[in-house]
């Protein structure tokens, strides 16, 4: 029996692309044209599950929120970081519309101005950008591959508790004790940076041999030397800056001061009706 309602179900309001061609993603991963993936608005479900502030901290939010409204993304999580800022954009306008409103106090005159931003011209700026993930040095090609969505959440979770703690290390009165445990948590943050590495790693070329193995790349990374390290991390910050949230120019209503407005990425404000 067809349900009687289901003529009042959602219906796709816009259709987005992923900027990154879903070459970052496994096979399966992302069903029908990548040039053309249906978004539907949130639901009310969607809305009480983004009002959680376990899932928030967690991006299990924004996860369910992608698998319920962009549905021929089989698995969120394996979305490369690069796809997330259109995505996500693309479901507010979905919802909402195409222009949110940002309120923002100017830096030159301190009076709070309100702005509609266009939606549109985030995912318009990322249909423009292409990932630089290749790296030839001396003997070597190193090819570099965007975090997944799930990688980028486990990360960033585990630096942000090391600032948590690194900051509580300040009221720790023994000045020795201090000083061990703050060069602890230092270490810890390398870790962390060596570990983004290896993940960004797609493979290493020498000659012939096409390198994959996560073993054999971790090894290399521990022995190679510093101009190499330096070079990955050098492009890895040029594609973060590259692929940022794009600002907006405006300009004050009371003393006609310009600057750039940024849109912060955070769900608790981004999927607010404004």
């Amino acid at each position: 029996m067809t349900n009687p309602l289901q003529k009042f179900f959602r219906q796709p309001k816009v259709y987005v692309k992923l900027p990154s061609g879903g070459i970052y993603s496994k096979p399966g991963n992302i069903q029908g044209d990548l040039n053309q993936l249906p978004v539907y608005g949130m639901t009310g479900m969607d809305e009480i599950v983004l009002r959680t502030p376990d899932a928030l901290l967690s991006g299990e939010s924004t996860a369910n929120i992608i698998h319920s409204c962009i549905p021929a993304i089989v698995d969120p999580w394996e979305l490369s970081i690069i796809d997330m800022v259109p995505l996500l954009s693309a479901v507010r306008i979905a919802t909402y519309g195409n222009e949110m409103k940002v309120e923002h106090r100017c830096t030159n005159c301190n009076e709070d101005n309100d702005y509609d931003i266009d939606l549109n011209k985030i995912i318009e700026h990322y249909m423009h950008l292409s990932y630089n993930g290749k790296i030839v040095l001396r003997d070597l090609v190193i090819n570099l591959q965007p975090l997944n969505y799930k990688q980028s959440t486990e990360f960033n979770l585990r630096n942000f508790r090391l600032q948590q703690q690194i900051a509580q290390a300040g009221t720790v009165t023994d000045e020795e004790e201090q000083q061990k445990l703050v060069n602890n948590l230092y270490k810890e943050l390398a870790r962390i940076q060596a570990e983004i590495f290896l993940y960004i790693i797609e493979s290493v070329e020498t000659g012939s041999e096409r390198v994959t193995e996560r073993s054999f790349i971790s090894e290399w990374l521990s022995n190679c030397e510093a101009d190499v390290y330096d070079a990955i991390k050098g492009r890895n910050v040029t594609n973060n800056e590259a692929w940022a949230i794009p600002q907006f120019p405006i300009k004050c209503d009371h003393c006609e001061h310009e600057s750039k407005l940024s849109v912060e990425l955070d769900n608790s404000n981004f999927f607010a009706k404004a």
